[in-house]
């Protein structure tokens, strides 16, 4: 597939990943790259997912719009979290089909893996038992995208793919202390604490847990391979290979 030819909707496309992503595209020579913006186009509400795909006319859509945040939020929004994701990833993909959209690109999470998941992760054991459960309702709401990439591919040979990064970090993170996720909550609690002149920094667990991260531009830049190369339903895991 030449990427410089197709148009192509970004959802997300001004977040944090999205705009790494939609970087990487335009350095491909794509000139047709179109960003969604919730405050333009609900997702969560069907006429809105209608008119995006009359509006734009895509070939190919890469889904990274998510209502997320770390450990706090999720406590605080399981119903939200939830609904909201759930439903973007389910209208986007049903009126893809319905559109004739060449490609679908769905990010899910690595929230999605069971509790208990060994290290490193295999795509093969996503099924092996219930997420951790503080984020359990998000990871389930992105891993139904999964499932509805395999049954409309196997009912109606709709292609699409569906990637799973590991926790990202970079530059242009989120540092809100209420919603980010762990370096940067990290980076953020160090910070204030020079600046306040303390001594110590809190921090949620026990010390023990570990993590595997990537660097957002390395992730853009796979799924701008997958988008490419990669055309079937079964999860792939985008990671570094290893843990901290």
């Amino acid at each position: 597939m030449d990427l410089s030819k197709n148009r192509i909707v970004v959802t997300g496309g001004a977040g944090f990943l999205g705009s790494y992503v939609v970087d990487k595209l335009r350095e491909r020579g794509c000139t047709q790259v179109s960003i969604i913006r919730s405050k333009e186009y609900n997702l969560t509400e069907q006429e809105n997912v209608k008119r995006l795909y009359r509006d734009f006319q895509p070939e190919v859509l890469i889904h990274l719009a998510a209502v997320v945040g770390g450990i706090g939020a999720n406590k605080e929004n399981p119903g939200s979290f939830f609904y909201q994701n759930l439903i973007m990833g389910t209208l986007l993909m049903e009126e893809a089909r319905l559109y004739g959209l060449k490609k679908f690109v769905a990010l899910g999470t690595i929230c999605a893996y069971p509790k208990f998941t060994p290290v490193p992760f295999k795509e093969d054991a996503i099924w092996d038992g219930y997420p951790e459960e503080t984020n359990a309702p998000y990871g389930l709401a992105k891993k139904m995208m999964l499932i509805q990439s395999q049954s409309y591919r196997q009912q109606y040979g709709f292609n699409s793919i569906y990637l799973l990064p590991v926790n990202l970090y970079g530059p242009k993170d989120n540092f809100d202390p209420r919603s980010s996720h762990v370096i940067p909550a990290l980076i953020k609690k160090c910070v204030d604490a020079i600046y306040m002149k303390e001594n110590e920094i809190v921090v949620w667990g026990t010390g023990r847990a570990t993590r595997e991260f990537l660097y957002v531009e390395h992730c853009a830049e796979g799924i701008i391979l997958a988008k490419k190369k990669y055309d079937k339903s079964d999860a792939v895991n985008l990671g570094a290979g290893f843990e901290i």
